[in-house]
């Protein structure tokens, strides 16, 4: 396996349209690293450039020690699984898998070999001699997971493709995934707009937005730790509640929400940086950060529950405060019946604090 090392790489296509701002990402000899951000974020337009589908306008691609930026795309000893799994419909499974291998004239020991080992890690050693019409979709992704494998590349490109499948099905292939990861300790880089599967698959993740790269770390640094509102509000699910106000100090810290004429009392464990007090902000806390507050806890605030999703083993209460949808995330006990108002408390260690205006970074 190699690491892949991108230095100042961006993309601009013709009309002056830039997809990709310079990047810098080293991912690691066996490193599993996510690219993850909503359409048009340039995700998959990096990873093109990775694989030599698409140009570098400017910058270095390294693949191993070898600078790639001139290098054809079948020699760079790349493998990519797509969202399509454009399998050949006329040939079975074993000839789906075997057919990159006889292109490049391989022995034909070895091509078996190759078959087998790859059938065998994915479970479908019963399924060669079916054709993909016989296949489900789960399967068919199999195979093209499969077609990568046999080819024992340097790197392993993902390109969403999970997306043809249903929920069910995505969690199980995601597992799959991994699990291959973990068995072959091969180089991936996996491309989603699905932030759950790239929380799940990530060793470390890349978040993107127009274009940008908004920041890289591992998941749960990421989720506690995010460096930008954008951020915040994309890793997580349900996403982080917002609320725009004024922090100042009043009988201890207050928050004055912008469009309600109600004050939240912050919780006296929270510590505010300096340059948060006095302006305006944006006060973020996850949903799981809130509570019900009971006998010993101090409010911060009431609310009247408008929707309650009772979903088993948690139940998510959806409030409006000060003009901005608010979601808690409770026990699955816990079914309040709606227009009830509840006293909400603020864990102190869940409160972000990011900046109104300009990049919405952290405070702090």
């Amino acid at each position: 396996m190699a690491q892949v090392i991108l230095e100042q790489v961006s993309k601009t296509f013709p009309g002056g349209v830039q997809a990709v701002h310079p990047v810098d990402l080293q991912v690691a000899h066996g490193e599993f690293v996510v690219l993850v951000g909503p359409s048009g974020c340039g995700k998959s337009t990096t990873l093109r450039m990775i694989a030599g589908l698409e140009e570098a306008t400017s910058g270095t691609i390294t693949i191993g020690d070898r600078v790639v930026n001139d290098v054809e795309p079948r020699d760079r000893n790349i493998a990519m699984v797509f969202q399509s799994y454009a399998l050949y419909p006329h040939m079975s499974v074993r000839d789906n898998l075997a057919f990159g291998l006889k292109m490049r004239k391989m022995a034909r020991d070895e091509i078996v070999t190759r078959v087998g080992r790859a059938a065998e890690i994915l479970g479908i050693d019963e399924l060669l001699d079916r054709k993909p019409r016989a296949l489900s979709g789960g399967q068919r992704q199999r195979v093209a997971l499969g077609r990568a494998l046999v080819r024992d590349p340097d790197v392993f490109l993902f390109d969403e493709p999970l997306s043809n499948l249903d929920a069910k099905m995505r969690v199980q292939m995601r597992t799959e995934i991994a699990r291959i990861h973990h068995r072959l300790g091969a180089t991936m880089i996996y491309v989603t707009h699905d932030q759950t599967e790239a929380m799940t698959l990530g060793q470390r993740i890349v978040v993107m937005k127009d274009g940008v790269v908004q920041q890289v770390a591992p998941p749960l640094e990421l989720y506690e730790h995010p460096v930008n509102r954008f951020v915040a509000g994309f890793i997580g699910s349900p996403a982080m509640n917002f609320l725009p106000g004024k922090l100042v100090r009043r009988d201890g810290l207050v928050f004055i929400l912008d469009h309600d004429e109600r004050s939240l009392a912050l919780p006296a464990g929270f510590t505010p940086p300096d340059e948060a007090l006095d302006r305006h902000l944006i006060l973020g806390i996850r949903p799981e950060h809130v509570k019900v507050a009971g006998d010993d806890d101090r409010p911060g605030f009431t609310a009247a529950v408008q929707v309650v999703e009772a979903l088993g083993n948690e139940t998510l209460l959806y409030f409006t405060v000060g003009g901005e949808s608010f979601i808690v995330r409770t026990a699955g006990a816990v079914t309040p019946a709606i227009d009830q108002e509840l006293p909400l408390a603020l864990h102190p260690d869940g409160i972000h604090l990011f900046r109104a205006d300009g990049d919405g970074r952290t405070l702090g």
